[in-house]
C-alpha cells in the first residue's frame, strides 16, 4: 500500500516513521509512505501556504491552490482514489471506516493547520473528511499519523500474523479481553488459572467472556451492534444479574 501525506511539517512525520511496525512494514516493502511538503506547490517568492480569511476573523486560513495541486500531481502517481483531510467536522474514525480505507491500494493524506483550510480544496479534491474524535488538535499531522497506523496495520505482511489484527480491540465489534505474560504472580496478582491450563477450547471461552465483560462495562454502546450468539447472550444476562449496568444505553438491548 502507498501512502502519501502532504503537510508543512513533513520532517517531524519523517522520525515517526522510521520505528516499529510501520518502519519494519517500509523496510520489507509492505509499506510506502511520501511525505511531502505543501510548499511545493505554491507560486509566491515566500512560498505562502495561508492568507486572511475573507469575511474577518481570527487567525489565518490555508489556500486552496497547494492542496489542489498537491492531489492534481500525486493521483496519477499513485493511482490513489481517496484523498483524506482530517477535520473534527468529519467522519469518526472506527475499525469498519479502517477497514475500507486499508482495502484501498493507495491513499493521500492531506494536513490541515490554522483556522481551517479553503473550503474550496475541500470540494474539489477530498473525498473522505475524517475525524479522530470530538475534540481540537493544532493541526493534521497527528491525526495523519493515527489514521495511517490503523489503516497500514491491516495490510498483509505489516503485521507479524493474521491473527494478531483479528484479535484486536473492535475487530469483531467487542473490546479486545486482558493480556498476561510472566511472571505468574506479581505482587499478589496471580494469572487466571484458565490460562496456563492449556485447555484451547477453555481458554477461548474465557477470552471471549472477558471481551464482553470488558465491552459492557467500558463500551456498552458497542455490543447493541456487536454480533452476539446465544451464549454471548446469556453471558449478558448473567452480569446484568449480578450488578445494575453502569450506563443506562445498557438497558437499551434485549439480552433475551
Amino acid at each position: 500500500m502507498r501512502i502519501d501525506i502532504v503537510t508543512i511539517f513533513p520532517e517531524p512525520l519523517a522520525a515517526m516513521l522510521e520505528y516499529s511496525i510501520i518502519g519494519r512494514a517500509r523496510q520489507k516493502g509492505a509499506l510506502t509512505v511520501e511525505l511531502h511538503d505543501l510548499r511545493r506547490w505554491t507560486s509566491d517568492r515566500h512560498h505562502s501556504v495561508d492568507d486572511y480569511p475573507y469575511g474577518g476573523g481570527p487567525g489565518m486560513v490555508m489556500k486552496a491552490e497547494p492542496f489542489v495541486l498537491a492531489v492534481e500531481e500525486l493521483q496519477p502517481q499513485s493511482g490513489a482514489r481517496r484523498v483524506i483531510f482530517p477535520t473534527p467536522q468529519g467522519k469518526v474514525l472506527t475499525q469498519e471506516l479502517v477497514e475500507d480505507l486499508a482495502a484501498e491500494e493507495a491513499l493521500i493524506i492531506l494536513c490541515g493547520h490554522y483556522e481551517g483550510v479553503d473550503e474550496r480544496a475541500r470540494r474539489l479534491v477530498v473525498t473522505d473528511e475524517v475525524s479522530i474524535g470530538d475534540y481540537v488538535v493544532t493541526g493534521g499531522e497527528l491525526p495523519a499519523l493515527v489514521i495511517m497506523d490503523a489503516v497500514a496495520r491491516l495490510q498483509p505482511e505489516v503485521l507479524g500474523s493474521v491473527a494478531s489484527a483479528d484479535s484486536e480491540s473492535f475487530s469483531e465489534g467487542l473490546l479486545e479481553h486482558p493480556q498476561y505474560t510472566r511472571p505468574r504472580s506479581f505482587r499478589g496478582l496471580d494469572v487466571p488459572e484458565v490460562l496456563v491450563g492449556g485447555h484451547h477450547e477453555e481458554i477461548r471461552k474465557w477470552q471471549r467472556r472477558e471481551c464482553l465483560r470488558r465491552t459492557w462495562q467500558r463500551r456498552p454502546d458497542l455490543l447493541r451492534k456487536a454480533a452476539l450468539d446465544d451464549d454471548d447472550l446469556a453471558f449478558l444476562r448473567e452480569l446484568e444479574a449480578q450488578s445494575a449496568p453502569l450506563d443506562d444505553t445498557v438497558g437499551e438491548r434485549n439480552w433475551s
